[in-house]
């Protein structure tokens, strides 16, 4: 990383007035923690005044900040569980619709009647995704709208709600909010990251629970719960089972019949189609019941009113048509296998999860000794993430790792990557060596410190 290269080209060298800023406020431009800042600092790579006894950094002396880098169009995008490329047929398709007249599904004349016939085509197109029936299925604008409006909106009588430690946030988070209400309890994991079905079985023993959420695929380590072993505790128990099942549709088959699941949260933008859309797919007997989080114009069947996003629902749908090719999961199982390979050759790595059925594109690595923000904020060439929140210019380790037994130290060193249907064997050749270069400057640096 070098401390001097400007992001932008009219930045002078001779420039002497310039905003300086605190290792807190540098952190927190960056991304990263402050002990980050500081390591950075002491190696060379960040040029700093000291003041007192803190140091002060010109704001223009500022690496790149997160997602700009250097090596420019060369970057190499590993964030596939974040985000994915749009699929250029989904692209093509969108480009399309927004050419031309865009009505109001709710409108009575031609053009509203043709948004309509839109939006049912990817209702079937995503209802036959899952196995399921198109009256199933109700548009949201992504999955966290999609695990809101089931958790909020289900009437749990008095009884308990369950959901896993591999949550998403917006379901772990949403248990917390509602914990005044509904008593929750949450689902501890094993050391591969598996939910603990003994402890499952046991916490539904007394069959007070009404609904349990648990996460299909982990978005961190990619590791897969048995879901047909916890639907059959769950059913066995007289509950329902919710499934955020969004990094697993797309990527492998889903069927909620053979899995066992009674309500499915999906999200589009996991899926090659648009960031922006989603949907909850359920028995009908659970939606007709759902206490709805958005009124007003009754669409979909009054279970979540507001204009319907006709583009987004035709690319959701044609992202549909082209999910869970298992052509395409061997080809993303062969790169990410390239990825672990390439990536051992830096020593002392650790794939979390290696034991347990998992995604064919997700690898989530351990450098031991080498902190994985230091090493993401001295690689700027590959896009890959923590699966951990900065905030302040502090970070806070994954509570995934932490909850599969990972220490504070461990879980701060994990990287994850996930490979794209799009990433080649050479692409994720050069990021191992680009990833291997920094992990070894990093632990030299701990060394020194």
């Amino acid at each position: 990383m070098s401390p001097c290269v400007p992001c932008r080209a009219d930045r002078r060298e001779d420039e002497t007035i310039d905003e300086l800023l605190t290792t807190e406020e540098a952190a927190a431009e960056l991304r990263v923690s402050q002990k980050t800042v500081l390591r950075l600092i002491r190696s060379g790579d960040l040029r700093a005044q000291k003041v007192g006894r803190s140091w002060r950094i010109r704001r223009h002396d500022l690496p790149c900040v997160a997602g700009e880098t250097d090596a420019g169009s060369d970057a190499i995008y590993l964030d596939d569980n974040a985000s994915n490329p749009l699929h250029p047929a989904v692209l093509r398709l969108m480009s399309e619709l927004w050419a031309g007249p865009i009505g109001n599904a709710s409108s009575t004349h031609e053009i509203g009647a043709r948004s309509r016939a839109i939006i049912e085509d990817a209702r079937e197109g995503v209802a036959g995704l899952l196995q399921a029936r198109s009256n199933e299925v109700v548009f949201t604008s992504g999955a966290t709208e999609a695990n809101n409006l089931v958790l909020r909106g289900f009437r749990f009588a008095g009884k308990r709600l369950l959901v896993s430690a591999g949550d998403h946030a917006s379901v772990r988070h949403v248990a917390q909010a509602m914990s005044g209400d509904v008593p929750h309890s949450v689902v501890p994991l094993n050391r591969e990251g598996v939910v603990d079905l003994d402890t499952l079985a046991s916490m539904l023993a007394a069959k007070d629970v009404a609904l349990v959420s648990i996460v299909a695929a982990n978005s961190e380590t990619g590791v897969l719960n048995p879901i047909p072993d916890v639907a059959e505790l769950v059913h066995a128990a007289g509950a329902v089972l919710h499934c955020d099942a969004t990094q697993w549709i797309g990527r492998l088959a889903f069927s909620m019949e053979e899995l066992g699941a009674d309500a499915v949260s999906l999200s589009g933008h996991k899926m090659s189609g648009p960031q922006g859309v989603g949907a909850l797919v359920a028995r009908r007997s659970i939606l007709r019941a759902l206490a709805p989080q958005a009124v007003g114009g009754g669409h979909e069947d009054g279970i979540r009113s507001g204009s319907y996003n006709v583009v987004g629902i035709a690319a959701l749908g044609a992202a549909a048509a082209l999910a869970a090719d298992p052509l395409v999961a061997d080809q993303t199982c062969r790169v990410r296998d390239r990825l672990i390979d390439g990536l051992s050759k830096a020593g002392g790595t650790a794939v979390n999860g290696i034991g347990a059925d998992r995604l064919p594109n997700t690898a989530n690595v351990r450098f031991a000794g080498a902190p994985g923000d230091a090493v993401l904020a001295r690689c700027r060439g590959v896009a890959a993430s923590l699966g951990s929140a900065c905030h302040a210019g502090t970070i806070e380790p994954s509570p995934t790792l932490l909850a599969m037994g990972l220490s504070r130290d461990e879980a701060e060193e994990s990287i994850r990557f996930s490979v794209t249907r799009f990433t080649t064997l050479r692409d994720v050749d050069v990021a191992a060596a680009r990833i291997a270069r920094a992990v070894a400057a990093i632990r030299a640096l701990e060394e020194v410190a």
